[in-house]
């Protein structure tokens, strides 16, 4: 007995109630970095218990006497310090346990491993020779590490220039080595991996690796040939995994994702020009046989390879704390999903319990204790722990006393008897003084409660309950009063009403009149929060109420029921909303058929809203159409509103689409169906022809084609290119070459017999897997033209200034201009340079040129520039009216030894606006100029050389002929 007095001593004190230890932290994997400059490990263990747990540490299953070993370990409020951490004795798997009166508990394991990173070997990496057009794979070699994870990056040259990765470049995340498409002379340099590891913070550099090209002309073409592959992949839910797969070729291949017997996930994207196939968030349904294609114009290659995804161990059913009653019958139970399916097992005061669930008939004090659930598979492990306390206690009702009951007339009464006891105790009830049993009115439940059905006015009074046990007996009391029922008088009626559409319901009762009443609306069972949907719910009303549903959505009908309640009961009447508007989605658009312009659709039908749907409207999107929904074309032209099945025509060719559908009745168009899956329609020959073929020019023996590529959307089917016809004027036999680029706009077709300026016919086809289209219309395209042979011949060439010379000559044959200083047409036979030194003497050299290039110089002439005229301006000294006239003085300009000499000075009159300047020469140092009535102008005045004209002196005046007299007399004061 003295077990159970402390018991009750226990639950019923006054103080703080005890429990047994909850994890608050536990240990986690830690990877220690052998260089690390910190001298210690933290291993976390902390539980809350009341009294306070004492813990322990267990090294690989074994207990680490930390008493015995404090060189190393000390415990800091349970956490776990490892100084001065050796390799040879700490890494392992470490837990802790949590222990009180109540019990102990057992942290999950976690382990504790040294990681490291050793340099690159020093050894001189040998240069990678390749040729040009050419793959390259260039050999990371990664040094030991640990943990396995790395990251890779490339340094070209020089630090901190990395490599930009692209459709033609790329690094595999796995083995670390760079992988080169196709090399191009660009490439040539020295190359070094930096391998970096993210857990211990560290990355190391290679030696360089030399890349040398070597060219080769002209560059062959290549297959795709596949080198980096995605392994088989197993993958936990919820993680997020990348597939690689990379190719070598020439042209650059492109790369392509699908998944066998299926789409590929929604969440996934393409990273690295489609080098990298992420999945986010994987699930199981996404398992399965992934392939990836690598294509270019000259092979193929692919690889395919399992993703399995399997799962952690997670908890469907766990454990809790539980306070259970001596004698009572308890079962624990725990049940766990994952893949492989976890295993089960228990601890009891971290000791193994082998049982699948814990089973107690008949529950003693013994059986309390902590109790932990531990689900495991291969991916990990997961604990649930819970305290079972076993009390015992006579009847209470301290912590759960009766409260008074109000009920309806007619209604059904519940009266409450829950002490607190254990074992459970046993009941009977009396009203006043009558003991009362069972009937068919009165029933006394087995948890205690008395049931009084159809109740009276008789029934209203004090009601005792008395609850017993093999340690004792309490009671408690508790009065029941009766009221008149609640009735709806006025129910709401059925509406129906069109979308946009008010609709009204009301609602009415009658109640005791001691007693508040409220109305409660709700549809379909849910209740209506008249404050956050206030944009369509509106109400009033006290005693009898009514709802107005504003502008009646087709989502706002359902079943509408008023809810009449007092504090003793309530009382609920209905009636149905109808809102009539245009159809909902139609439901699992999917494509059944299809050809090379067409598609034939299935759907299922929406809600029809209570109007039915008249027709049907299908709308597409293709790659080309930026996301943008366009109307379709169909067979039949209207589909009608009956109808589940349909064609669109007028599709192009080898396009991937999305097909949506959307109803319509009387009331209006509604909302799409959801896309459809994409779908490809059949490829087809092409017909159209690229445009605006031409071309001509270039060097000797060569015929330059140049055409406007076919737009991707013509394209009609894959392998998709041109054919090239083409041929001498007077010959009658075709010569044809194929160009497998689809984007090219250009070809070069080089013949060593070919003479120059030949006119060519040339017309030109698109060509698919499926076949050749027409030819476009015939062009003619003229061969490229032998360089000029001949040189020119110089006649003159003379300064005109200090700045600018002028060089003539003699034209020659099969020329399109002359280069000189600058390019010149060639129907000139004479050019202007500028930009010339003063005073300096010029070789000049004249050549002609064409498509082909430059012919041979001329004679070289001399041309001696002449000297600058002097750099400072006339100095005006007087201004003075002379009727209609202004006359303007200055000073001479003398010129330097190195200047030209003064021939004249230049003076340029400017009215202010849009008027014409006036130019004037002069010999002399003073010039007359007329007045303007009412406009201002300017004058510049300069000296004039064989060196051209020097520095400039202006002079502003007003328009007003007295204003002018006055600026005049101004200066010559101030002279």
């Amino acid at each position: 007995m003295s077990s159970i007095d402390h018991s009750l001593h226990y639950v019923f004190s006054d103080g703080a109630v005890g429990f047994g230890p909850v994890f608050e932290k536990q240990p986690v994997d830690t990877i220690y970095p052998e260089e690390s400059l910190e001298a210690n490990i933290t291993m976390n263990c902390q539980a809350k218990a009341n009294p306070p747990a004492t813990y322990r540490w267990m090294l690989n299953d074994r207990e680490i006497d930390i008493g015995a070993e404090r060189k190393h370990y000390s415990l800091t409020e349970g956490n776990l310090v490892i100084s001065n951490p050796v390799k040879s004795k700490h890494v392992g798997k470490y837990s802790c346990s949590a222990t009180n009166m109540y019990g102990t508990i057992i942290s999950k394991e976690a382990s504790v491993q040294f990681g490291y990173l050793d340099p690159f070997s020093t050894d001189e990496r040998t240069t990678v020779y390749v040729k040009e057009g050419q793959g390259a794979v260039v050999l990371c070699a990664p040094p030991p590490h640990f943990p396995a994870k790395l990251s890779f990056r490339w340094i070209f040259n020089e630090f901190p220039t990395f490599i930009q990765l692209d459709n033609r470049r790329y690094v595999c995340q796995t083995t670390g080595n760079l992988y080169i498409s196709k090399v191009e002379s660009s490439d040539r340099g020295n190359y070094s991996c930096i391998a970096s590891s993210h857990s211990i913070s560290k990355s190391v550099f290679s030696n360089y690796i030399p890349l040398q090209p070597l060219t080769e002309r002209p560059n062959r073409k290549y297959p795709a040939d596949l080198r980096v592959k995605f392994p088989d992949t197993t993958a936990l839910v919820g993680q997020n995994v990348t597939l690689e797969c990379f190719a070598l070729g020439n042209p650059v291949p492109e790369i392509h994702w699908r998944k066998m017997e299926g789409h590929l996930p929604q969440n996934h994207d393409l990273r690295m020009s489609g080098s990298q196939l992420h999945l986010y968030n994987i699930q199981v349904k996404d398992s399965g046989i992934y392939k990836c294609e690598a294509i270019n114009s000259k092979g193929k290659d692919y690889h395919s390879a399992h993703v399995s995804v399997e799962a952690y161990p997670e908890w469907v059913e766990h454990i809790t704390s539980k306070k259970k009653e001596l004698h009572s019958n308890y079962t624990m139970s725990c049940k766990a999903s994952g893949k492989p399916e976890p295993k089960i097992r228990w601890l009891k005061n971290g000791h193994q319990i082998d049982e699948k669930d814990v089973h107690f008939r008949n529950l003693t004090l013994d059986n309390s204790g902590m109790y932990q659930c531990i689900a495991e598979n291969r991916h990990g492990v997961i604990y649930a722990n819970a305290e079972l306390q076993v009390f015992a206690c006579p009847p209470t009702f301290e912590h759960n006393p009766i409260k008074t009951v109000m009920v309806a007339k007619t209604s059904r009464a519940v009266l409450e008897c829950r002490p607190y006891a254990a074992p459970k105790p046993s009941f009977t009830w009396s009203q006043g003084t009558e003991l009362l049993s069972n009937s068919t009115r009165v029933f006394i439940w087995e948890d205690g409660s008395l049931e009084i059905r159809d109740v009276t006015q008789s029934d209203e009074g004090q009601y005792t309950c008395f609850a017993s046990n093999i340690l004792g007996k309490a009671s408690s009391v508790v009065s029941l009063a009766v009221t008149d029922s609640t009735r709806i008088t006025l129910p709401p009626s059925d509406a129906d009403v069109n979308a946009g559409e008010d609709a009204w319901m009301r609602c009415a009762a009658s109640h005791d009149p001691s007693l508040d009443i409220t109305f409660i609306w709700s549809v379909d069972g849910r209740v209506i929060d008249l404050d956050k949907d206030s944009q369509h719910y509106e109400r009033n009303g006290n005693s009898s109420d009514e709802l107005k549903i504003k502008k009646a959505q087709v989502k706002h009908a359902g079943v509408y029921s008023c809810t009449a309640q007092t504090t003793a009961d309530n009382v609920t009447a209905s009636a149905r909303l109808i809102v009539r508007g245009p159809p909902g989605a139609p439901g699992g658009v999917r494509v059944i058929n299809k050809t090379e312009t067409t598609v034939t659709l299935q759907w299922s039908r929406g809600a029809d809203n209570h109007k039915s749907i008249s027709k049907y409207t299908i709308q597409y999107r293709d790659d080309f159409s930026k996301d943008a929904w366009s109307n379709a074309r169909t067979s039949p032209a209207d589909v009608e509103g009956n109808a589940e099945m349909a064609t669109v025509v007028n599709l192009f060719p080898w396009t991937e689409y999305e097909f949506r559908v959307i109803a319509a009745n009387i009331l209006g168009s509604g909302d799409p169906s959801k896309p459809s899956p994409k779908e490809r329609t059949l490829d087809a020959v092409p017909v159209v022809a690229p445009s605006e073929v031409g071309g001509g020019g270039g060097t000797g023996r060569e015929l330059i084609i140049t055409w406007t590529p076919v737009q991707p959307k013509y394209h009609y089917g894959p392998n998709f290119g041109y054919i090239l016809a083409f041929k001498p004027q007077d010959q009658k036999e075709w010569k044809r070459m194929k160009v497998t680029d689809s984007e090219s706009k250009r070809y070069i077709h080089k013949d060593p017999s070919m003479a120059p300026v030949t006119p060519f016919d040339v017309k030109i086809k698109a060509f698919n897997s499926k076949g050749e289209g027409p030819f476009s219309i015939e062009a003619v395209v003229y061969s490229g033209q032998d360089a000029p042979s001949e040189a020119p011949a110089v006649i003159e060439g003379r300064a005109l200034s200090a700045l600018t010379a002028i060089v003539s000559w003699k034209h020659v044959a099969n020329v399109e201009g002359y280069k000189v200083k600058v390019a010149v047409s060639g129907m000139e036979n004479h050019t202007r340079i500028e930009g010339l030194k003063p005073n300096s003497e010029y070789n000049i050299e004249v050549r002609g040129y064409n498509s082909a290039g430059y012919g041979p110089p001329s004679k070289r002439l001399k041309v001696q520039t002449k000297k600058p005229p002097p750099d400072r301006p006339p100095k005006i000294i007087g201004t003075k009216v002379k009727g209609q006239f202004i006359n303007i003085a200055w000073e001479a300009v003398e010129p330097l030894s190195n200047e030209s000499k003064v021939d004249g000075y230049r003076v340029l009159f400017k009215p202010k606006g849009n008027q014409t300047s006036t130019l004037y020469t002069t010999n002399k140092r003073s010039i007359d100029i007329p007045l303007l009535a009412d406009k201002e102008f300017v004058v510049e005045i300069r000296a004039h050389t064989e060196g051209g004209v020097g520095a400039v002196s202006q002079i502003g005046f007003p328009g007003n002929g007295f204003i002018l007299f006055l600026f005049f007399c101004e200066l010559i004061d101030l002279k």
